[in-house]
């Protein structure tokens, strides 16, 4: 029964894992050897089972293991309380609404164990808030959930030089809190926030217009937030509904739990860090890794090639590019022709570059050697088939590690002209 109870909650599961394979078996599997594996050893009934979780290529990250480790306690807890005979329905329904729900809260809380309703009823009046349209336009808003005592972070956030408006008395987060429209249009989740307790009474609000943001990569991953979050404590965590009506997470030092189409997802940039460690440097890879959540979360199409071979056999591949023969964009071209990566992110050019039509490809020094590539799939040793951007990422990953976006939000990262990993 506990198998079967399983596969309910194993797509989602393997939504949150990228794609991973999965088993849940009775007793305690044998080591294996062989591609990167998760596992866990859980106890239900008094009897162990054991959960495996494997991905090609792409090792499992820290958050994961811990966000899994969550979710099957929670599992284990929900089937022991759901055994009663004829209700294996109601189990399953219960299952799939919630098990995700509980293991974010669980997993928000930390160490903290009285925290747990506190932080999935916060989750549930975001859900809800998700849906809300204000004259047309998305509802937004966010908090900062602080661990230390508010005195030590009112005086941290000042020095820090952001603005602070105190809440007296405290204000409590219930299911009326939005009630008004100005909670979530004046306080928007990008340039300022609510900030909470763990109990959820809101002691004040912060201003972040002021601060890191202020180039449009860093305000749409939240670079700010993750500074505030080291003022926050130990367990501190940031929470808001974006423009896209996704709910996201923010957990420092830099992770991210997105609610995105329903569904839990994690970003776990140590995961694109494997993937492109050995291809580029650490700055460059940050800075690329970002710029592609940010066309991901506003919903912008590309596909980067790290290509690791020579610039002659790049020339070889060419199909012809999104420009054409125009002598304006190849004088364009020119000025940014060369540019790092880190160069293109502070200047802005690499977001626009990336969110044009074709390809963008980097050398293995991080440098921009073609935009606006398309690709000749002819050269490929398979037959590649999907859709444009899907045909050229497989292609283009026998020359080098690629990055996917899509037009509605998932990324994917592509190797030896296989996907090996998927987020959203």
């Amino acid at each position: 029964m506990p198998a079967a109870a399983f596969d309910v909650i194993k797509g989602s599961i393997q939504t949150l894992l990228g794609g991973a394979e999965l088993s849940l078996v009775p007793g305690e599997a044998p080591i294996e050897e062989g591609e990167p594996l998760l596992r866990e050893t859980i106890t239900i009934d008094d009897l162990p089972y054991s959960f495996t979780a494997r991905r090609y290529a792409i090792p499992f990250t820290r958050t994961e293991e811990v966000f899994c480790r969550e979710l099957l306690a929670a599992f284990a807890a929900m089937f022991t309380g759901f055994k009663q005979e004829g209700y294996a329905a109601h189990f399953r329904t219960a299952l799939l609404a919630s098990i995700m729900d509980i293991a974010v809260a669980r997993f928000l809380r930390g160490d903290h164990r009285k925290a747990f309703w506190s932080i999935q009823q916060l989750i549930q009046l975001l859900k809800n808030l998700s849906y809300q349209r204000y004259e047309g336009k998305p509802a937004t808003t966010g908090f900062l959930i602080h661990r230390t005592k508010l005195p030590d972070l009112r005086r941290r956030i000042r020095y820090q030089k952001y603005d602070w408006t105190e809440l007296k008395p405290p204000q409590a987060i219930n299911d009326d809190f939005f009630a008004n429209p100005l909670t979530y249009r004046f306080i928007d989740g990008l340039s300022s926030l609510f900030v909470a307790n763990i109990q959820m009474q809101v002691g004040g609000i912060i201003r972040t217009s002021a601060t890191a943001e202020r180039e449009e990569v860093d305000r749409q991953t939240h670079q700010g937030a993750f500074s505030l979050l080291r003022s926050a404590g130990a367990g501190a965590f940031a929470i808001k509904v974006n423009e896209s009506s996704e709910i996201e997470v923010i957990i420092g030092p830099d992770k991210l739990l997105v609610r995105r189409r329903g569904q839990w997802r994690i970003f776990d940039p140590d995961i694109i860090r494997s993937f492109l460690a050995e291809s580029l440097g650490k700055e460059e890879i940050d800075h690329l890794l970002w710029t592609v959540y940010t066309l991901s979360k506003t919903r912008h199409g590309t596909v980067v090639l790290i290509h690791e071979r020579s610039p002659r056999q790049l020339a070889t591949l060419r199909r012809g590019s999104v420009g054409g023969g125009d002598p304006l964009s190849a004088i364009l071209f020119g000025k940014v022709k060369g540019k790092s990566i880190s160069t293109l992110k502070q200047s802005g050019e690499l977001l626009r570059l990336l969110s044009s039509d074709g390809m963008t490809v980097f050398s293995k020094k991080g440098k921009l050697m073609e935009t606006g590539f398309i690709i000749d799939t002819s050269h490929t040793r398979e037959v590649v088939v999907g859709g444009g951007r899907t045909t050229a990422a497989s292609a283009a990953s026998y020359f080098g590690r690629v990055i996917k976006v899509s037009e509605d939000g998932p990324i994917e990262l592509y190797h030896g002209g296989k996907r090996v990993y998927r987020f959203g």
